[in-house]
């Protein structure tokens, strides 16, 4: 790990001041990234501001007809929330099943969304719900928030506050993991909203996507075997040592089957 300046916030606006004095700072949210990632000396940022201190960025709240999770917020806290499981039960799902108990108790919904890793849970969900990204500056929709390989929209010095999720019809979650890891190979949201059918997958390509086809043929047929005969064209996917882009595309065809079956049955 490279020598590095320790910077502890006090708040929104003392971490944003700290980022504006910096010329290559990255905020530390969980660190479950970050840390590793220094270790290998992979990144090697000049000032590391850790937003763990900020009481603000912190807590789930019930807003109108949806839930609002702070940025600092821990996957264990979300996986337990009774607001959580009452109001989105998928999600609550989602949370415990990130990683093992040390990741859960450490990582933050915020981290990851930021981090945006093409195999990381969150931001299925984000898709899926049709989640808003509130940041220091505005509010981001999550179609428009998540770019391209570990890219978003956010721009320098901007810091996530909250993630708002409408609360659906109903929702599943369901993925293919690495034993290992538990990264998904494949992952798969499934909402059904006011607003019609919302499919997010992660894990089979370089960011998360939707599957447009699946929605429309879900919002026909809200059934498994609605989508048994539409496939997601490998060119786009993922190829690694744990599965080829063929093997995902099977993959999501599977997860989005199981996903549905599991919304019905709840």
């Amino acid at each position: 790990m490279h020598e590095f300046n320790y910077h502890k916030a006090s708040s929104v606006a003392d971490a944003t001041a700290k980022l504006a004095a910096s010329d290559d700072a990255r905020l530390l949210a969980g660190g479950q990234t970050l840390i590793a990632a220094m270790k290998m000396r992979l990144s090697a940022p000049a000032d590391v501001i850790d937003l763990g201190g900020i009481v603000e960025l912190r807590g789930i709240k019930v807003e109108g007809a949806g839930i609002s999770i702070g940025a600092m917020t821990t996957h264990a806290t979300v996986a337990a929330s009774k607001e959580v499981g009452k109001a989105i039960p998928a999600l609550a799902s989602l949370a415990a099943s990130i990683g093992d108990p040390m990741v859960r108790n450490m990582g933050t919904i915020g981290g990851s969304v930021a981090n945006n890793d093409p195999a990381a849970d969150y931001p299925a969900a984000l898709v899926g719900l049709g989640a808003t990204v509130v940041t220091s500056k505005r509010k981001i929709a999550a179609d428009q928030f998540f770019t391209g390989l570990y890219e978003t929209a956010l721009e320098p010095g901007e810091i996530i506050m909250s993630v708002s999720f409408p609360t659906p019809k109903r929702a599943s979650y369901m993925k293919f993991k690495n034993p290992a890891s538990r990264y998904a190979l494949v992952g798969v949201f499934v909402a059904e909203s006011a607003s019609g059918m919302r499919v997010g997958v992660t894990g089979a390509g370089p960011c998360v996507f939707r599957v447009p086809d699946m929605e429309k043929a879900l919002g026909k047929s809200f059934s498994p075997d609605a989508v048994k005969g539409i496939k997601v064209p490998a060119d786009d996917l993922n190829t690694d040592i744990h599965a080829s882009a063929e093997y995902r595309s099977h993959l999501i065809t599977v997860m989005t089957r199981r996903a549905v079956e599991q919304a019905l049955s709840n």
